[in-house]
């Protein structure tokens, strides 16, 4: 026990680096995603056919094939066009883009549960349609929504974990790069699993807590 206690002290450092830096990597990938997942839901809402037809086939595309897939697309496809894009603004962009298509069709249940006379009173006001957007409709989707949005977190940091393959220092590839080293690969996976495991239970546990904060304001 005492040996594994010394080889974990060993450990620590380098997998919570790359814990801190999967951890930053989806939550800039979720930030972009909600961003990117508001904007298909709109397209996908509109009047016009094209938009109907490309949100839904860009749903249907990210949500039908793999993320490994995505990830080497975004970060071979530039190379080959003759532009130079760093690993991790790659894995941010195929996770960003990934998670957008799960995230439309949450927010789509958010938009649709809010009460209809929310947005006539808007208009009657003049309320512009950006500032309905902003100030109205998307405060409260979050809230409507917020479980599903941390479990798509979690989601992306689990899936985050493909990421290695194109070198980026993520809690997946530090472990490869230990087990390399030591040899070890059933107790340096067993607590990098563990790292996986704090992190998505923390963020279950924030999640709850705002969500709790919000019932408690309404």
């Amino acid at each position: 026990m005492t040996d594994f206690g010394d080889r974990l002290a060993l450990y620590w450092p380098a997998l919570l680096d790359g814990a801190l830096t999967t951890l930053w990597l989806c939550l800039a990938g979720m930030l972009l995603g909600f961003a990117l997942g508001v904007l298909i839901y709109l397209l996908g809402s509109s009047h016009s056919r094209g938009c109907v037809a490309f949100a839904r086939v860009y749903v249907s595309f990210f949500r039908g094939t793999p993320m490994l897939a995505q990830l080497l697309l975004f970060f071979y496809l530039p190379a080959g066009l003759g532009m130079d894009v760093p690993a991790l603004v790659a894995a941010a962009l195929a996770l960003a883009l990934n998670t957008a298509a799960y995230q439309s069709q949450i927010l789509r249940s958010g938009f649709a549960a809010i009460a209809a006379g929310q947005l006539e009173a808007a208009a009657v006001f003049s309320i512009g349609r950006w500032q309905t957007l902003l100030h109205i409709q998307l405060p409260q989707v979050v809230r409507l929504t917020l479980p599903a949005l941390i479990s798509e977190l979690i989601d992306v940091i689990k899936v985050s974990a493909v990421v290695s393959v194109i070198s980026i220092t993520d809690l997946m590839r530090v472990s490869q790069q230990l087990v390399s080293q030591t040899y070890r690969p059933l107790e340096v996976y067993l607590v990098a699993a563990l790292f996986y495991l704090a992190l998505t239970s923390l963020l279950a546990l924030l999640g709850r807590q705002l969500e709790r904060r919000w019932q408690a304001r309404s």
